[in-house]
């Protein structure tokens, strides 16, 4: 027996060195002596190894039976991870032959063995070996859903080897970022932007862990792991169910096996042994079937990218050209194609120009990632892809910008653009934000866009603020964000006529809906927390513990609302959707039912800075600044660090930032909040009057 093994391992080592003739020969005479002492297991465990040896010589014909031999001792032996590994190899070869149906019923088994046995490095390979295998298939969306759960298992074993050499660890990332790397890829050809960032941001567990620890209000859905969009998790469940069903299958064959290894099984034994077999042959079929069938592929028709209502038209565009003198405005328009940018701009004085941008789409969405990932850390360089997207988006609109001598920038974006704000590119000397205002809009801002608001704020400001309160919904546990009731605090000092607080469990939704008819801003500082998949369930946490839905804030009546502020984690995200389509999320919602505007936020906010550009906003509209002036003069404090500048007259932008209760100006502990982490995340949706 120790011949045998010492034989066996020179094998290994000659495989390992891509010598396969001579791995062979050691494997060879290593199974002469298994099989002469009779050592099943062993025998079993060579034959795989010989399969490997002929895999890797591209003899396929070969390496599979020398697989299924080594399946049958598996079988036979109840040696359930060795049939695991038996059932992946053969997977592996008859890809590797063309076979992709065969593949997946082998890949489908393996899987199936791997989970049951707690085995997870294995599990995650095969689904991401389906993942990969559905992709050459062309089907997409369903390569994603297997390359997702392969993800998923690697960052549950990443998340139990935290304790480990830090080495160690960036080892096993090297090992697996393969797989994230392709699902990454897919999901920015399918311009599923938002999803393909938390794919690769996962991949960067360490400098993520330390950054999600510092000062941030961390949006509880942001775990580790991917998320899944409802058809996704659908399609998940039912494979799952097929992995249910073959392990109970394999549970009671495992053990008829054994006892037949003890003594005779009697005739209804053997019977359901060879039933089973059928059974799980049966069951092997229908793991390649689930893949095309018509319930499947009518889940993933769900998954191809829409044109939602809040969508802007370019002509409904052209229909504000008479206003754009009024609002000083240029109006802006990318159209994302397949090979390039279309760039409309409009002014008073021009009819629609084009400019061409010759940038495909797919490097637009890995631009936009990385700029992304810049922002949403404030220690990483934003100003080098902040000017690689400026010199494709603004760069070729300086002349006519220049010629209509605008200072605000009416912006529809397409696509992916809805990712990430206008404010925040640089044209190598300074931000944008410091040059003009920027106005988003929808399909709904159209009708209000010009509507003068009223003379005097009339504020109702609520915020969940106790940390020492936390409230669970729908699984999601929220607690209080401290600088949120700092923030309202400081509203109230810097209006104190103007200002209605509700703080915590006084913020409930009846008390909100009764203040909504004799207010002008709806102030909100709390969680907003987006179901991804399913928009309308989405929610803004109450500090009673009340959970109104995007379905729900529908039935409100906001008529009177000048302005909506939706100042916490991602309020303006509205959900991972394929084309940036619902970016726009609770704030298009707003519109709807009657707010002329809405302030929110594109990424997980910082609590201090958005309590500082917060007061600074507020400071700046209480100087008579418009909605607009005000946002830009609140981002110019923060850029420059100068808050203590002296107010200026509407449609400026210095500004003066104190707290009204003490006179004494803003400070921010000597924090730099330059980085447009902090002064960037919030967009102004909507009338900027």
């Amino acid at each position: 027996a120790g011949e045998g093994r010492a034989l066996g391992n020179l094998g290994v080592a000659y495989f390992s060195l891509g010598q396969y003739p001579r791995a062979i020969d050691f494997y060879e005479q290593a199974l002469a002596l298994f099989r002469e002492l009779g050592n099943r297991a062993e025998e079993g465990g060579i034959l795989g190894n010989l399969g490997n040896a002929y895999n890797s010589l591209g003899q396929y014909e070969r390496a599979i039976d020398f697989y299924e031999q080594s399946l049958a001792i598996a079988r036979e032996i109840g040696d359930r991870l060795r049939e695991g590994y038996a059932l992946g190899n053969l997977g592996n070869v008859y890809y590797r032959l063309g076979q992709p149906e065969r593949a997946l019923e082998q890949y489908g088994q393996a899987v199936v063995l791997f989970n049951e046995l707690g085995s997870r490095a294995e599990e995650a390979l095969f689904l991401s070996n389906i993942g990969i295998l559905l992709n050459d298939q062309n089907q997409t969306e369903l390569a994603i859903i297997f390359l997702k759960a392969s993800v998923d298992v690697r960052e549950a074993i990443r998340g139990d080897i935290r304790g480990l050499d830090t080495d160690l660890q960036q080892s096993f990332t090297d090992t697996v970022a393969g797989s994230y790397r392709l699902l990454a890829d897919l999901l920015l050809q399918q311009d599923r932007i938002l999803e393909a960032q938390r794919v690769l941001d996962l991949l960067k567990v360490q400098e993520l862990d330390e950054y999600l620890a510092g000062d941030i209000r961390r949006n509880a859905q942001t775990a580790s792991g991917v998320a899944y969009l409802q058809p996704e998790q659908t399609i998940l469940e039912r494979y799952g169910q097929l992995q249910t069903n073959a392990i109970a299958l394999g549970q009671e064959r495992a053990r008829l096996n054994a006892q037949q290894r003890q003594a005779p099984l009697t005739p209804a034994q053997s019977q359901r042994l060879d039933e089973l077999v059928r059974l799980e042959q049966d069951l092997a079929r229908d793991f390649n079937s689930f893949v095309w069938s018509d319930d499947i592929q009518d889940l993933l028709a769900t998954l191809s990218p829409q044109v939602l209502r809040q969508t802007v038209d370019l002509e409904d565009l052209a229909a504000l050209r008479n206003n754009l003198g009024e609002l000083d405005a240029a109006l802006i328009y990318p159209l994302v194609l397949e090979d390039r940018i279309e760039l409309v701009i409009t002014t008073a004085n021009t009819e629609p120009l084009r400019r061409t941008v010759q940038i495909p789409r797919t490097q637009l969405n890995a631009a936009i990632t990385r700029f992304r990932q810049a922002l949403e850390d404030p220690r990483n360089d934003a100003q080098t892809p902040a000017q690689e997207l400026y010199s494709w988006l603004i760069e070729p609109l300086e002349a006519d910008l220049e010629a209509a001598g605008v200072t605000t920038l009416i912006y529809a974006p397409d696509a992916s653009l809805r990712y990430i704000p206008l404010a925040a590119l640089h044209d190598g000397n300074q931000w944008l934000a410091q040059r003009f205002q920027v106005n988003h809009i929808t399909a709904q801002s159209l009708q209000e866009l010009t509507a003068q608001p009223f003379e005097a704020p009339r504020i109702l400001a609520a915020a969940f603020a106790d940390p020492s309160i936390t409230y669970n919904i729908d699984g999601i546990p929220l607690q209080g964000l401290s600088f949120a009731g700092v923030e309202v605090t400081q509203l109230a000092a810097a209006l104190p006529d103007h200002t209605v607080t509700l703080l915590d469990r006084a913020f409930d939704l009846n008390t909100v809906l009764r203040e909504l008819g004799g207010i002008n801003i709806l102030h909100l500082a709390t969680h907003g927390v987006m179901v991804e998949g399913e928009a309308q369930d989405s929610f803004i946490l109450f500090g009673s513990g009340e959970a109104p839905t995007l379905a729900d804030v529908a039935n409100w009546s906001l008529d009177n609302i000048d302005l909506v502020v939706l100042s916490a984690c991602d309020t303006g995200l509205g959900g991972f959707d394929n084309n940036g389509e619902q970016i726009l999320g609770l704030g298009y919602q707003f519109q709807r039912r009657g707010a002329k505007a809405v302030i929110a936020s594109l990424w997980q906010v910082s609590d201090q800075g958005t309590q500082v550009l917060m007061t600074a906003f507020y400071d700046a509209l209480n100087q008579d600044m418009t909605k607009n002036a005000a946002l830009q003069a609140a981002q110019m404090a923060l850029i420059t660090g100068d808050f203590t500048a002296v107010g200026g007259e509407r449609g400026t932008a210095s500004i003066v930032v104190v707290n009204s209760a003490t006179g004494e100006p803003v400070t921010t502990d000597g924090s730099d909040l330059s980085h447009p982490y902090y002064w960037a995340p919030f967009i102004l949706i909507g009338n900027g009057l």
